[in-house]
């Protein structure tokens, strides 16, 4: 699994919420979508969150079953009323009972004890919990609320009504043509039939127009570029924009003594469309903002986790307010709970890598995840320039900068028909998890949460991981990379060189495909009957499969796949009405991101359903796939030049032969391959991933370029942008070489800039942000950290957030921060060296040796 699987990592205890603010509680209710589910530790129930999108209320319904949080162990209830007096004796302790569960490490039916607790933490988050009392447990680390969602079968996203206090799910009409799709794709399958019956309203359910509100706040900081503190929340809020759903557009602003309010000013806010309330004090504008946030649904922001809410409520605390009267909520995982409705952070959901690789297909891919940056890359729009200090500027300048990245902020969730917030919808349904617990983690408890949900719908033992290592061993193969477990995907050694009509073959869904082809899960892998109906899908490895039964990740990452290629993706292209085909194009992009990472996590060791073997065999056949593909079309006559992982590109090639290619591998491996793109023209370097193509619509298509590395300077990026935009004047080879000869004379130009230092200092700095007090850098000092303690003497306080400044000098430190530097002071060659970085790859694409440019420049 890629190594930022988690960056957000979760904590595996649930956390009590206080619930103060209380919506409708009814006997009976209309239908409503199920935002999400929390413990409510004041009533100790379970409480879940719905939405009356016509009536436009917010139900609370608490959990009347008498659900508990529980935990099981192979223990008898005689043994451990004999042995274990403090189970019996803990004063969480609630009862117990014998159950059957079908263990599918064993695959057999076994029997285990049920020990409930009365409260969550009982069972585990403390020191004296019942979980550490007993040496073998197992689901006792799973969050409650998602415990009782997957007990309960509850699936957020979808529409549930109060029928005399019971929570019932509303039923979806599917239409008839697609169930016969799925009778003709599974006509002699009846379990892949009966799962894809079951899921079709997973997708089938329309995503409503759900209300919310995107906030923003500005905060007055005596010193520019410092960043206060939200759990210390220090200084004055003086400005929170709202950009409603509904047309909101709003900015409450404090009205400050130094700040002089003119007609002019007015009459701009006015032209502006942006209604502005003054308020005379800081507790009187944090009252309004309360008071219209409860008025939505859902809250949405740009890391209002880590900043605004964080600092909201810790603000508002200081000036007086009772904690039941803030709708926030603080917990210990650094979340910000939004108690009537739920809070969504655009933030960590742009920040997974498989939402930025696979919904969006790398669009804003590389350097920092800021709003700016992603809007800039999805909207077309940026924050407004601010050339002062938040805490210089005027009532004008305030509310438009303030209101832009309120409005940036909703923009993500509506832009291109709400694409975003059906995106979120759609993936909360597959993975069976609340829309705020989904924005704020990564794929793979995504996926951990799908597949546990299956557990308990099917009556199976969630293994531990360590139970899983013990039953299915290790690996077969060694890695290439650092810090992998095994052999993984292959790439082929591509052809350098410049070739005209290059067409690409995908796999479509490759690891998918092989996972559902070959029946791999982790309980059929290296399963315990290994003299019966089992195969070896890859000879040279030890591993065998069971194939008697139907794995339970062959199938649903299998019927994911089928769904998305068969179905939704075809209906993608061919339906008519407009709003249904954006909608059918949201639900294959959901369901992409699931299947591409459906195989990763299983070699990732955080993931608790770690097997290095399923994981193995996995990549291994994609090798032999791929392998077996490229042999294949060299038979044919066809001329392939690269390969990667799940892709093969060919020169030139004859239409039949490329169709006979692409039946032979569905026929012979079992999987569809397809014409993905045509270049016009393509420039392969001699390094893997690496090249440079004009596609034959005429656009870019750039793979492993450095040029938006983070914290690379600005002349860098430009001069990699004006490479970038020579090359795509290539129209045909006969181009080639007088656009190298443009490209060569364009970092001919930059290179003689850097020599003679004609280049302004702000091109040339570099930014940092301090992520924790200079005083804590005591070994070795980073070069924004020697640049910071520079600026100490003279006044600047620095800390933890503040964003440095600095350029490459040739003086004793090595930099300098970028107000204390003079031109005369840069270090050229270290310059030079960012800009060979930047442009090295393309230049190489195009066989232009950065030596033999700046060798020409006589200096």
């Amino acid at each position: 699994m890629e190594e930022e699987e988690e960056r957000f990592r979760e904590s595996e205890e649930e956390e009590e919420i206080q619930v103060t603010l209380v919506g409708e509680t009814p006997s009976n209710s209309p239908p409503s979508m199920l935002l999400s589910v929390i413990y409510d530790g004041k009533s100790g129930k379970a409480l879940a969150k719905l939405y009356d999108f016509v009536n436009d209320k917010i139900y609370f319904w608490y959990d009347n079953t008498g659900h508990r949080s529980y935990l099981l162990t192979d223990i008898p209830p005689r043994e451990i009323i004999a042995k274990h007096k403090e189970i019996i004796g803990h004063k969480g302790f609630s009862h117990m009972e014998v159950v059957k569960k079908f263990d599918p490490l064993e695959l057999k039916e076994k029997t285990f004890t049920k020990i409930y607790a009365k409260d969550p933490l009982s069972i585990g988050g403390r020191g004296n919990s019942i979980r550490e009392r007993l040496q073998r447990t197992w689901e006792a680390k799973i969050k409650y609320h998602l415990s009782y969602m997957f007990d309960r079968g509850l699936v957020p996203g979808m529409f549930y009504r109060v029928e005399n206090g019971r929570l019932v799910q509303v039923e979806t009409a599917i239409p008839d043509e697609i169930l016969k799709q799925g009778q003709l794709i599974y006509k002699d399958d009846k379990e892949f039939l009966a799962a894809f019956n079951e899921w079709l309203p997973l997708f089938q359910t329309p995503v409503p127009d759900l209300k919310r509100v995107a906030i923003d706040i500005e905060v007055f900081t005596p010193e520019e570029n410092k960043i206060p503190n939200p759990k210390e929340a220090p200084y004055e809020i003086i400005a929170i924009g709202l950009a409603g759903s509904d047309g909101l557009r709003r900015v409450l602003v404090l009205r400050r003594k130094d700040m002089g309010l003119n007609d002019g000013d007015l009459n701009q806010f006015m032209s502006n469309d942006v209604e502005v309330m003054f308020f005379d004090s800081e507790r009187e504008l944090l009252k309004e903002f309360f008071k219209e946030m409860l008025m939505y649904p859902i809250v949405i922001t740009f890391n209002g986790d880590n900043f605004d809410f964080t600092y909201i409520y810790n603000r508002a605390l200081k000036l007086g307010f009772q904690k039941e009267e803030i709708p926030i909520v603080l917990t210990m995982n650094g979340e910000a709970k939004y108690i009537l409705g739920i809070h969504i952070d655009l933030y960590k959901f742009f920040n997974s890598r498989a939402i930025e690789t696979y919904a969006f297909n790398g669009k804003y891919k590389g350097g920092e995840k800021s709003l700016d940056i992603i809007a800039s890359s999805l909207l077309g729009i940026s924050k407004v320039a601010r050339e002062k200090p938040i805490s210089e500027m005027n009532y004008v300048e305030l509310v438009n900068y303030n209101f832009r990245d309120a409005l940036l902020t909703l923009h993500l969730t509506t832009y291109n028909n709400n694409l975003v917030m059906k995106l979120i919808v759609l993936m909360a349904r597959i993975s069976k998890t609340p829309i705020d617990d989904l924005v704020r983690s990564q794929v793979s408890a995504w996926i951990r949460n799908m597949l546990y949900f299956e557990h308990r719908r099917r009556g199976w033992l969630i293994p531990n991981k360590e139970d899983i290592q013990r039953a299915k061993g290790t690996t077969s193969t060694k890695a290439i990379i650092k810090g992998k477990k095994y052999l993984g995907a292959i790439v082929i050694d591509p052809v350098p060189g410049v070739f005209p009509n290059v067409q690409v073959l995908d796999f479509a869904s490759l690891y998918p495909s092989i996972i559902k082809r070959w029946n791999l899960s982790y309980e059929t892998v290296r399963c315990p009957e290994k003299e019966q109906e089992v195969n070896k899908p890859y000879p040279d490895m030890d591993h065998w499969v069971c194939m008697d039964r139907r794995g339970m990740t062959a199938l649903l990452v299998g019927l994911l796949r089928d769904m998305r290629v068969q179905v939704y993706k075809r209906l993608a292209k061919t339906e008519q009405n407009p709003v249904l085909r954006d909608y059918y194009n949201v639900i294959q992009a959901a369901l992409k991101v699931f299947i591409n990472a459906s195989y990763g996590v299983f070699g990732a060791e955080i993931f608790p359903l770690y097997c290095p073997p399923l994981a193995e065999l996995v990549t291994a056949l994609g090798r032999l796939s791929i392998t077996s593909t490229l042999v294949r079309a060299m038979e044919l006559g066809l001329s392939p030049i690269y390969g990667d992982t799940d892709s093969l590109f060919i020169f030139n090639p004859d239409k039949a032969k490329m169709e006979e290619l692409i039946n032979w591998v569905r026929d012979n491996l079992g999987i569809d391959i397809e014409l993905d793109k045509t270049y016009r023209i393509i420039a392969m370097s001699s390094r893997k991933k690496n090249y440079a193509g004009i596609l034959s619509d005429g656009s870019l298509d750039i793979k492993g370029l450095l040029g938006k590395k983070r914290n690379t300077p600005d002349f860098a990026k430009m001069a990699f942008n004006d490479v970038l935009k020579l090359f795509a004047k290539i129209e045909s080879i006969n181009d080639v070489q007088a656009v190298t000869g443009m490209i060569q004379e364009k970092v001919k130009e930059y290179y003689a800039k850097l020599k003679n230092k004609e280049l302004p200092l702000n091109m040339l700095m570099i930014k940092v942000a301090l992520s924790k007090g200079i005083e804590d850098y005591t070994a070795n000092k980073p070069q924004h950290v020697k640049a910071a303690l520079q600026l100490a003497p003279y006044g600047y306080k620095i800390g933890p957030g503040d964003i440095i400044f600095y350029v490459k000098t040739k003086t004793k430190e090595g930099v300098k921060p970028v107000q204390l530097a003079r031109i005369d002071e840069i270090d050229v060659d270290k310059y030079v060296e960012y800009l060979e970085s930047s442009l090295e790859q393309v230049l190489d694409a195009l066989d232009i040796p950065f030596e033999s440019i700046i060798g020409s420049k006589l200096f």
